[in-house]
């Protein structure tokens, strides 16, 4: 509210000051007042009637000084040539602007455009040229039909002198056929030769070796065999193999073996070799799994990972065994894999251990993770992985490929972590620490 008062306050004292000042005269009020209608005004000088006395005020108009300067700048751009005016110095190109205008004036009439008619508004402005042109054009293309009837001609008699030659170039023979023997056939017979005399093992070796998504393949198994000579791994001691009762009958063990398989899945050599000593205790056979309880069957698989799941599969396996094969394991893939908790991966591990038959790679988690850090697969999963495999690989390396991938991951190509500097393969594989390389370097050059 003091706001707006004091607001207030400041506005009556303007308007009083004004009225003050009006009343003691003390403005300064024109001496005359002329208007425009009144009188033609070009400056504001004819405005005063004593120019050098009179009191200048702000007007529109401009001085006469500044018309001066606009007139002479004005003066100064029409002695300069315009666009147009340069344009029309070249005769072809008023002729061109006559026609676009011409042309442009029809459109505008919605008149159509003739031909007769555009060649009439080139007449009047230039009767000769149309004609001109025509003939210099019928000139040119005669010319140019005389120069190239003389060039064709030129060029048929110049074939037909160069006629005999090539025939005689094409009849008579060349000494060089009569001094160069048969080198193909010397090549093929030499090469014949070699042939015989290189063994037929050091032949298939090279093929074997050619094969694979990587020339080091060879070199990678031969370094893993190596590396597996010198250190022992779990595998070898308490893998599915070491698991069967060596006293018991034959039948028997081939069952072992398949039970070692299936509770192996996702676990350790070391669990699952422990929870098969306590299940041979209790005499590991068909019947008995069948007719021992459930809880006392767990019990004992565990601490095996998802043991009641394998408990179960367990029984439902020795339930099959018993009614279908006589207590005894399939004898195929096909069968195995039939079976309840039995994948790709046991049924041809349980091939080769059981019944000693080579059916197909077993690829684990090991083998899975090595054949991509080698470059032997690029896969995602296991079954991927062993077709890849089994599609370049020689069957004869099938058997020994899971038990040497096998022990080297658990041992050195661990999944996390690595032991890269004690590789053999560290300069050969694609996957190798770079620190680890590094430092393989550094313990080279020191030794």
């Amino acid at each position: 509210m003091f706001r707006i008062l004091h607001k207030m306050s400041k506005k009556t004292e303007k308007i009083s000051l004004a009225r003050s000042l009006a009343k003691q005269s003390k403005i300064i009020k024109p001496d005359f007042v002329v208007s425009k209608q009144e009188q033609n005004l070009q400056d504001i000088e004819d405005l005063m009637p004593d120019a050098e006395n009179a009191r200048r005020y702000f007007s529109p108009i401009q001085t006469r000084k500044q018309r001066q300067q606009n007139a002479t700048a004005t003066a100064a751009r029409k002695e300069v040539p315009t666009k147009k005016q340069r344009q029309s110095s070249d005769n072809s190109v008023e002729i061109t602007t006559v026609n676009v205008f011409a042309f442009k004036k029809k459109l505008l009439k919605n008149e159509p455009p003739s031909l007769v008619r555009c060649s009439d508004v080139v007449q009047e402005f230039n009767p000769n040229a149309a004609a001109n042109i025509k003939i210099e054009a019928s000139e040119f293309k005669n010319q140019t039909m005389q120069a190239t009837s003389v060039s064709k001609l030129v060029k048929i008699e110049e074939l037909q002198d160069s006629k005999p030659l090539i025939a005689s170039v094409k009849t008579e023979p060349t000494e060089c056929e009569a001094l160069i023997p048969n080198v193909a056939s010397v090549i093929k017979s030499e090469a014949n030769i070699i042939k015989s005399q290189v063994p037929d093992a050091v032949l298939e070796l090279k093929e074997t070796k050619k094969l694979g998504p990587t020339i080091w393949w060879h070199q990678h198994l031969e370094n893993i065999r190596l590396m597996r000579s010198k250190s022992a791994a779990p595998v070898d001691t308490m893998g599915c193999h070491q698991c069967a009762d060596e006293n018991a009958d034959d039948k028997t063990q081939r069952f072992h073996k398949l039970v070692a398989l299936m509770l192996s899945s996702q676990t350790k050599d070391e669990t699952t070799f422990q929870a098969m000593n306590r299940l041979k205790a209790r005499t590991l056979t068909p019947a008995n799994i069948l007719s021992m309880p459930v809880n006392d069957l767990e019990q004992l698989v565990h601490p095996v990972s998802f043991y009641k799941n394998k408990s179960k599969y367990l029984k439902q396996t020795a339930q099959i065994l018993l009614d279908k094969y006589d207590g005894d394991i399939p004898n195929n893939v096909k069968e195995l894999i039939a079976l309840p908790g039995v994948g790709p991966k046991m049924a041809h591990i349980c091939m080769a251990t059981a019944w000693n038959e080579v059916t197909g790679i077993g690829v684990d988690v090991h083998v899975h993770r090595i054949s991509n850090r080698l470059g032997w697969s690029k896969s995602k999963e296991p079954e991927q992985t062993r077709a890849t495999l089994e599609s370049w690989l020689p069957r004869e390396l099938w058997s020994e490929v899971n038990h040497l991938f096998v022990g080297f991951g658990q041992t050195i190509c661990t999944p996390v972590r690595p032991n890269c500097t004690n590789c053999l393969n560290i300069d050969i594989c694609p996957s190798a620490d770079k620190s680890a390389k590094a430092k393989a370097v550094l313990n080279s050059k020191s030794q």
